[in-house]
């Protein structure tokens, strides 16, 4: 029994000795940067406002009045075979497959003065800096990169609204710290709508921007605070000014306190010691300037950096540790715990510590029960992201159903979120999305919002008949394809929507809205084809179109898939599907032949 009694004291000393590894260890920040996987490696906290990284390229958008499809591959403003930074900014989507954000755009500079970005390609032909990989270094909330035309070291993390750089200088009578608010990432000329900034004294900076373009009316207010006062200011306005008033009474461009324009970049000099830090808190608020203030002088109340970054790990440990896994191989868990991480990029925070925020109407709101989170990208997450969140994040999920029915209380349309961006609508991809992530909720049991509300929301949306081809779904019972392209997968999501509809209606004992939706979500029978045995574009006419190529993903009704695959979605009736597209044999033998047949 003593042996026994030892042995176990033995074994739990040892435990002691050699704790378990934090799963922030197995995160890889650079899974994705490459290519098209569209992720950042800056610092960030699970589904925080700031989103702090580097930007590694402005590419512009278009080139002698052409698009250019390089920009695409800056979706998140970071490649990483790149060697060049040009600054770090606030914003930034997470493998999202379009374009934006990238506000506020910040970088340490020293010597001579140069506001122009330069190009990449061109090594010290403006403010940007070469930099080595084996200087760079990512963890969850936590970037640093060194760099090289400088001799100044960046490090950034965040709390949920607030970015917190340190740059670590040399001895010079010449350091910078550029504020570029020009920049953006999807660069053209009209982006910008207008910028203001107020200087309130020699360490604290305010502003705005506002851009237009994804989010057609998109404006981001900013508090910007220095730990060392700065001892000159300025700013260069770049656009064409037709009129200034009788602002051109003064010299706006040197130690001015206030200045305004669509394009603007500022400055702030410094005179630094070898080995000199200053840091800079810079915190987000889509209300206004003073909840920019509230929000930095609430979460980073002083200067402790190392404090701010350790904070940031443990939110993210915290969170990480909701899944324990155990693998064979060690490297199974650096896949798991970086997947894992990247499904809390976004949806991201969109309230003031003081509980207000911007609504898609946009006026400000004051969120009582809730907190307002923004970036839906609902097409994308509806499947399998919010289901996981209903297991690892139900409290976090019913914000996010709460901030759709506050968006569909506050839209024109009074209808749920398609694609959720900074108190705008931008309408991207298909179907009604919402809905799903209500019912899932609601057949889960981790949602306390009002049933009624959800059901009146998610019918209105079923309903919206200049969207996206529902006249034509409501009045064809599918939605055709010589009135509205991508057709079979629209008449698809649609009625997948529509039984979700029907169970909230049934969890509300609304009897005639269930049957009704029940019926509609039978319309994936509409556009099969019994000749061709696949789900088939079909015509207003009520024929099926001629030529049709199932492996084909353009033109055949089908928005990235095609009938082989796409054509088997039906998860509210799979049984009926298998029955009507020839029985378990040919259903099976067509499930194997997703896999085996090769692709030309």
């Amino acid at each position: 029994m003593i042996l026994k009694n030892l042995l176990l004291f033995s074994s739990v000393l040892i435990m002691n000795l050699f704790p378990a590894q934090k799963r922030t260890s197995y995160v890889n920040p650079f899974v994705g940067t490459k290519n098209m996987g569209h992720t950042f490696p800056g610092a960030t906290t699970p589904f925080g406002m700031v989103q702090l990284s580097p930007e590694t390229n402005q590419e512009p958008y278009a080139v002698n009045g052409k698009y250019n499809p390089e920009t695409y591959r800056y979706c998140s403003g970071y490649q990483y075979e790149d060697r060049t930074i040009f600054g770090f900014s606030h914003t930034h989507f997470s493998g999202v497959g379009h374009s934006d954000l990238g506000d506020f755009l910040v970088m340490p500079t020293t010597g001579k003065l140069n506001l122009e970005p330069g190009k990449a390609n061109q090594p010290k032909s403006g403010y940007h800096s070469q930099f080595s990989k084996n200087t760079e270094k990512a963890s969850p909330g936590f970037y640093e990169v060194m760099l090289d035309d400088y001799g100044i070291r960046a490090e950034l993390t965040a709390t949920e609204r607030v970015g917190f750089h340190q740059y670590t200088f040399p001895k010079s009578s010449d350091s910078h710290i550029i504020l570029d608010l020009m920049s953006n990432i999807y660069n053209y000329d009209s982006k910008n709508v207008w910028t203001f900034v107020r200087v309130e004294d020699n360490q604290t900076v305010v502003g705005y921007r506002e851009t237009t373009g994804w989010a057609r009316t998109r404006k981001v207010y900013f508090a910007m605070k220095f730990s060392k006062p700065f001892k000159n200011y300025g700013r260069k306005r770049y656009e064409k000014v037709e009129y200034n008033g009788f602002y051109r009474k003064f010299n706006e461009n040197e130690n001015f306190p206030e200045f305004a324009g669509r394009q603007i970049r500022a400055y702030f000099d410094f005179d630094t010691e070898a080995n000199e830090s200053i840091l800079v808190k810079f915190a987000l608020s889509g209300v206004s300037t003073s909840g920019a203030m509230k929000n930095l002088e609430a979460e980073i109340p002083g200067w402790d950096f190392n404090h701010i970054k350790k904070e940031s790990a443990a939110k993210w440990e915290k969170e990480l540790s909701k899944i324990e896994v155990e693998t064979i191989n060690e490297n199974d868990k650096k896949t798991f715990y970086t997947a894992m991480y990247h499904t809390m990029m976004s949806p991201v925070l969109y309230q003031d510590v003081d509980g207000k925020y911007l609504d898609i109407d946009q006026n400000i709101h004051n969120a009582k029960d809730f907190t307002n989170y923004t970036v839906f990208s609902l097409w994308d997450t509806y499947r399998a992201l919010h289901p996981l969140y209903n297991i690892i994040q139900p409290k976090r999920n019913n914000d996010f159903i709460k901030s759709m029915l506050s968006h569909a209380k506050h839209s024109v349309h009074k209808s749920l979120p398609i694609w959720s961006h900074y108190a705008n609508e931008n309408w991207c991809m298909i179907g009604y999305h919402a809905v799903s992530v209500l019912a899932d909720a609601v057949a889960k049991n981790t949602t306390d919002a009002d049933l009624n509300k959800m059901l009146e929301a998610s019918i209105t949306s079923s309903n919206l008949k200049y969207y996206d081809g529902i006249d034509e779904y409501l009045k064809y019972g599918y939605v055709p394809e010589d009135k509205s392209s991508s057709s079979v997968s629209k008449t698809l999501e649609y009625a997948y929507d529509d039984w979700c509809i029907a169970q909230l209606a049934k969890k509300s004992g609304n009897v005639s809205k269930e049957a009704e939706y029940l019926k509609r979500s039978e319309n994936f029978k509409n556009v099969y084809n019994p000749k061709s045995g696949f789900m088939h574009p079909k015509l207003s006419d009520g024929t099926f179109k001629k030529e049709f190529d199932p492996m084909d993903t353009s033109g055949q009704g089908f928005i990235e898939g095609n009938a082989f695959n796409y054509g088997l979605y039906v998860p509210q009736n799979v049984p009926e599907m298998i029955t009507m597209m020839g029985g378990k044999n040919k259903f099976s033998k067509h499930l194997d032949e997703i896999f085996t047949t090769e692709i030309a």
